[in-house]
């Protein structure tokens, strides 16, 4: 459960980001010079539905671990 840092509600999770005209998605990546390596999957938002601030995070870190 994630909270939100600015009012302590609990956050909305799992929702997506969608990018405008583009279908192509975005994905997260440790190192940003590699083109096609080092991608740790798409990103996830919580939004608090009280304040409305967002939140983004990776919700499988394995990757980040290895």
């Amino acid at each position: 459960m994630r909270m939100c840092i600015c009012c302590n509600t609990k956050m909305v999770e799992n929702c997506g980001i969608k990018v405008k005209w583009a279908g192509y998605g975005i994905d997260l990546t440790d190192d940003e010079n590699k083109l096609y390596g080092g991608r740790l999957g798409e990103p996830k938002m919580a939004i608090c539905p009280s304040c409305g601030e967002v939140s983004i995070y990776l919700a499988d870190v394995e990757k980040l671990k290895n």
